[in-house]
């Protein structure tokens, strides 16, 4: 856990933000991104179980609310930053960092690079708050990551759903120890429950062709095959419980007193520090109390992932630098939402089945 105060103690960079006539700019002045051009919408910000069509509601039960707007552009980033800071306290208080990582890649994992037109294409837009998105097999549980973030959401109303999913995944990276991620922020929120994407888009547990599968699910995101091995890697943070996945035990030696709810079964001893520890235990399988999947055993099985994995086993800095990249913002915002470079659950960018 020194490792969580540690991160917890770093300070948020400034927030810039810069308006013309034809783009706006925002971003972290810790990292090096692209101009973003401020795309606009008329997004409804929907409750999760319901929604209203044309309705200026605020539900306070702290479910999820629903707000029409006239127009929407860039998150505001004093909002951003504010928003930033909150959820760095309820990572402090709740130990809720996988859960946080995975909601931000399930948003922006249903990407697909084929797809010419949004919100048809997926990627990260919000569509997840929605019940009929929530229901998917993959997304069980995560209506609870929803509601840590719905008080922050109702807080900072200027940040959109897809934004702060991301800005809450990204958040939980850095405050588990993994590296500051370089990310982008303008993202336009889906309207209502019928622009969801179809199921079946996010990775299975265990396919009957573990490798075939992983590529086809990420081929189609625009991964190839050093990257898939890096955002596996996000395994390192969480834990699977059998309710909700199917797989994991109920509860091992770690995670039977938490830190937050007790249960489930971790692929790592320190399931809330990001380093390499994943690749290591999957490799050697000396604990039968760590989980290995068979999209997880396949990394050391398959000759091109096991290239990678073997050094990613042996290298910290590799790792934490190779996932990371950047995609340059295109005219149409592609690169918003998919998945960029763990933009997201480790984007899992980086994370899960979680």
């Amino acid at each position: 856990m020194a490792s969580l105060t540690g991160a917890a103690s770093r300070l948020l960079p400034a927030a810039r933000f810069t308006v013309s006539r034809a783009t706006a700019r925002l971003y972290f002045s810790s990292s090096s991104v692209s101009p973003l051009k401020c795309p606009k919408s008329s997004p409804l910000l929907s409750h999760v179980f319901r929604y209203q069509k044309q309705s200026l509601v605020r539900v306070s039960s702290g479910s999820f609310s629903t707000v029409a707007s006239a127009k929407s552009a860039a998150s505001d980033p004093d909002q951003l930053k504010s928003a930033r800071e909150d959820i760095k306290e309820l990572l402090n208080t709740k130990f809720c960092h996988p859960i946080l990582v995975r909601l931000g890649w399930h948003d922006a994992g249903t990407y697909n690079k084929n797809i010419e037109e949004w919100p048809q294409r997926g990627g990260a837009n919000g569509s997840l708050r929605f019940e009929v998105e929530l229901k998917h097999g993959a997304n069980a549980g995560l209506v609870n990551a929803l509601k840590l973030l719905q008080p922050i959401k109702d807080k900072y109303s200027a940040v959109t759903y897809a934004d702060l999913f991301q800005l809450a995944s990204a958040t939980a990276i850095e405050e588990a120890g993994g590296p500051k991620i370089p990310m982008k922020y303008g993202r336009m929120d889906v309207s209502v429950p019928e622009q969801c994407p179809e199921e079946g888009r996010l990775p299975d547990a265990g396919p009957p062709s573990p490798a075939a599968h992983l590529r086809d699910v990420f081929y189609r995101m625009g991964l190839n095959d050093k990257e898939i091995v890096a955002l596996s890697g996000a395994h390192t943070l969480g834990r699977s419980r059998p309710e909700r996945s199917g797989w994991g035990k109920p509860e091992t030696k770690y995670t039977k007193d938490g830190p937050g709810a007790p249960g489930g079964q971790s692929w790592t001893v320190q399931w809330l520090k990001f380093d390499n520890s994943y690749f290591k235990d999957i490799k050697e399988r000396r604990d039968n109390d760590l989980l290995v999947l068979p999209t997880d055993a396949v990394l050391f099985e398959d000759p091109s992932f096991k290239e990678y994995a073997e050094k990613y086993a042996l290298n910290l800095i590799l790792l934490r630098g190779s996932p990371f990249k950047i995609v340059s913002p295109d005219v149409n915002q592609r690169s918003l939402w998919q998945p960029t470079g763990l933009s997201t659950t480790y984007h899992l960018y980086l994370c899960r089945y979680f």
